[in-house]
């Protein structure tokens, strides 16, 4: 299962206390959602510290840019400090870092719409929030996101007549 796979990533990234929050499908998936997801999609904070202990990481889990992997090219510092994405490829699988998401929501303004998740083995990780996550599939409006759309709803307003 990939999303077991990516949990390596994850695991990695919280032990060497990198500053994320899980957006896109996984985060989907973390707050209920029947969907699939191939790939772990992050906003990370930009802070130098928290860049230098990612590039780090990145090192260690091999990751390369998804485009061209022949190439094994690596990101460096001025990839992680820039305001793009980065599309890149582990072992592990697919992972996309995002300086921001959606309304060009940075980490700091997205830290209020998480909630803190224990995903397992002590594993703890931010999860951007449903509500969250369907306002920016709605700003991005992607095919991809259109079709999504029904079932985060759905999800939300079952969980939202769920006894807490």
């Amino acid at each position: 299962m990939q999303q077991r796979r990516l949990f390596a990533i994850l695991r990695s990234l919280c032990q060497s206390d990198i500053e994320f929050i899980v957006v896109g499908g996984l985060a989907a998936v973390l707050n209920g959602a029947p969907v699939q997801t191939y790939d772990l999609d992050l906003v990370y904070s930009r802070e130098p510290n928290n860049l230098d202990r990612l590039l780090k990481v990145l090192g260690e889990l091999d990751a390369i840019f998804r485009i061209q992997p022949e190439r094994r090219l690596r990101p460096n510092h001025s990839h992680l400090a820039g305001t793009g994405h980065l599309n890149l490829l582990t072992p592990y699988g697919p992972l996309d870092l995002l300086a921001v998401a959606g309304h060009n929501l940075g980490f700091a303004q997205l830290l209020p719409h998480t909630v803190e998740m224990d995903i397992g083995e002590g594993v703890r990780v931010r999860v951007l929030n449903l509500e969250t996550i369907i306002s920016i599939k709605e700003y991005l409006a992607s095919e991809k996101d259109l079709a999504v759309l029904p079932i985060l709803r759905q999800t939300l307003r079952e969980s939202t007549r769920r006894p807490r």
